[in-house]
């Protein structure tokens, strides 16, 4: 199966470390140019310089808060004039912001549901008419398995997870009489930057490690996933190896959810 992306133009959010860095990287290596999101500039230019050193294609990077309709505006036109028009859009620019729901105020509602559904939002609204008018287009859209199962005590994050959902399927149905393709990568336990902040705050004697082996004991297979193995299902749908894929949201947690 070829899962090239040769002439694409990917812009990833959050793709600064985690998930989206191993995603901007794996579509680079597959020929895309890519545009690397996020709001930390120092970490943004190193995972450029990484992205390039085992790539040949442009990689821009793209100081960006997605909860600013006004940075979002800006950072789709700069992209498009220097990367070239937006072929492919990866929504994974969020938080995991949780507690008891009547621990949470209005602003952490109000700030989840911006940073990830209308973050979503207006960046779709940004590229979904070019790619409408040249007939080719991939969004995904990057949720947690929270949004097909919510757990207790898992708002304001599952909230606005499976409002990603229903949009995931909006779009999709609207976008496929045009090859644009919309779909939803469900986040189960994967190894990330976030798993490693999470270990932090504990503030435990456990290593990381062990966190992680002990942690993967809870998934059917037996172990956490990779930023890696997360990027190869990610890259396939923005190929087009992912072709006749729409409206769909797609467990990546190596059995754990118990919702398909």
């Amino acid at each position: 199966m070829d899962c090239r992306m040769d002439g694409r133009t990917a812009v990833v959010t959050g793709s600064s470390m985690g998930l989206g860095f191993a995603m901007a990287k794996e579509f680079a290596k597959s020929g895309a140019n890519v545009a690397l999101v996020a709001r930390r500039p120092d970490v943004l230019e190193a995972a450029k310089a990484d992205i390039e050193s085992v790539s040949s294609t442009k990689v821009g990077a793209y100081v960006c808060d997605v909860s600013d309709p006004g940075a979002i505006t800006s950072m789709c036109q700069s992209v498009a004039s220097e990367l070239g028009p937006i072929d492919v859009l990866v929504n994974n620019a969020g938080s995991s912001i949780r507690g008891e729901f009547l621990s949470i105020t209005d602003e952490q509602w109000r700030g989840d549901l911006e940073l990830k559904l209308f973050g979503a939002i207006r960046l779709t609204r940004q590229v979904f008419p070019g790619m409408i008018e040249r007939r080719w287009g991939r969004i995904i859209n990057i949720l947690n398995t929270g949004a097909k199962a919510p757990p207790p005590t898992g708002s304001p994050t599952v909230v606005s997870r499976a409002a990603g959902m229903a949009l995931t399927k909006v779009l999709a149905g609207e976008g496929a009489p045009h090859n644009v393709l919309v779909n939803a990568l469900l986040v189960g336990k994967i190894v990330s930057d976030q798993i490693a902040r999470r270990h932090a705050n504990l503030e435990t004697n456990i290593s990381l490690e062990d966190y992680i082996a002990e942690s993967g004991e809870q998934v059917p297979m037996g172990r956490m996933g990779t930023a890696e193995e997360f990027a190869n299902m990610a890259c396939f749908l923005a190929s087009d190896a992912g072709s006749y894929i729409t409206g769909t949201a797609i467990n990546v947690d190596g059995g754990f959810s118990p919702v398909v």
